[in-house]
């Protein structure tokens, strides 16, 4: 449990770091450094059910920080990109990539193979999350929002041309 809440502290100063870089400032920055703080929890909180495999991880903490981007942007009146962006960073498979570069120098065809299927899949099922979240929350919001009916008026229409 120890382990979770430090890979979860990294996780907040990296984002907060990224935003830095985005040039992200005030509530804003807080907030989408929290995603990725957040991102990082329900990743790993989602490896215990899920401890054979890391995709369905990624999916749920995609999921997650999107949901967390989408409400942030709406309270604090901000593209979604800004929080969506950064609380991305901790989740991006960077090693991923690396590794597949580096098996792929060494010769090492059937590693490069199979480490690069493995982060397509993870950039893939973050972007899943991430498009399924955006849409649902684009057609919610594009609904009409039920207005209640006008109850009729107890008064008739004489007693507003006769003065008293």
């Amino acid at each position: 449990m120890v382990n979770i809440l430090y890979e979860c502290t990294m996780s907040f100063f990296a984002s907060l770091c990224f935003g830095i870089i985005f040039q992200i400032s005030g509530r804003k920055l807080l907030f989408s450094a929290f995603g990725g703080m957040l991102g990082w929890l329900i990743y790993a909180l989602s490896g215990i059910p899920f401890s054979s495999s890391s995709i369905p991880c990624y999916f749920l903490a995609a999921i997650g920080i999107t949901l967390y981007s989408e409400c942030c942007a709406r309270t604090l009146h901000a593209p979604v990109s800004i929080f969506l962006a950064v609380s991305l960073i901790p989740l991006v498979p960077g090693g991923g990539i690396y590794q597949t570069m580096l098996y792929c120098i060494q010769n090492s065809t059937m590693l490069a193979l199979y480490t690069g299927i493995h982060t397509i899949g993870i950039a893939g099922t973050l972007a899943l999350g991430i498009g399924i979240v955006s849409s649902i929350f684009t057609v919610f919001l594009r609904l009409p929002i039920p207005t209640p009916h006008a109850l009729p008026s107890d008064r008739s229409d004489s007693d507003e041309t006769t003065p008293n």
